[in-house]
């Protein structure tokens, strides 16, 4: 796979694609969820919304049965989770793949953001991400900062994704 490095750019906001990372979609019942969290070595957040990382590894709860986990490409989560199977049964599915990740910074960032997305995207507090959508794609958006977010967004939407921030980027900085 060849990873190709768009950018965009104008003062008000920073588009850039982040490098692939590692992302698994795990299924796990409550009652096993704390001997998976034990073996990946990470905390399994249990509300909604909510992210835990260690080690370079982040874990985002996305429902009362479910988590993304992303790490550096290389890492191996599926290994320890493999031996604890029979024990506390759940599905790790390796999505890495499936979608790209954009960075997206800068003063203006909450415009840009809230011109195709219907979540308040002001109110997620730094640290919170959310599945939500961006025009008509499904995307996880990641608060790292106060004027910083990540965008996970399907591969396939991505071109329709990047045209829209970049006619929006276009309309902050001329001001309308």
């Amino acid at each position: 796979m060849t990873y190709e490095k768009h950018q965009f750019h104008s003062a008000p906001v920073l588009i850039e694609d982040l490098a692939p990372v590692l992302r698994l979609s795990l299924r796990v019942k409550p009652a096993h969820r704390d001997t998976l969290a034990r073996v990946l070595g990470l905390d399994l957040p249990v509300r909604v919304g909510a992210r835990s990382a260690a080690a370079g590894t982040e874990a985002l709860c996305l429902g009362p049965d479910e988590w993304l986990l992303t790490a550096p490409e290389g890492t191996d989560l599926t290994t320890p989770a493999r031996a604890v199977h029979a024990d506390a049964p759940h599905s790790l599915v390796d999505i890495s793949d499936r979608e790209i990740t954009l960075r997206l910074t800068g003063p203006a960032v909450l415009d840009l953001l809230s011109a195709c997305c219907p979540r308040n995207v002001a109110a997620m507090p730094v640290g919170a991400a959310a599945r939500t959508v961006f025009d008509s794609a499904t995307v996880i958006l990641w608060r790292d900062g106060i004027d910083s977010f990540r965008m996970d967004v399907w591969r396939s939407f991505a071109p329709h994704v990047r045209s829209l921030l970049a006619q929006v980027q276009g309309e902050i900085a001329a001001g309308l």
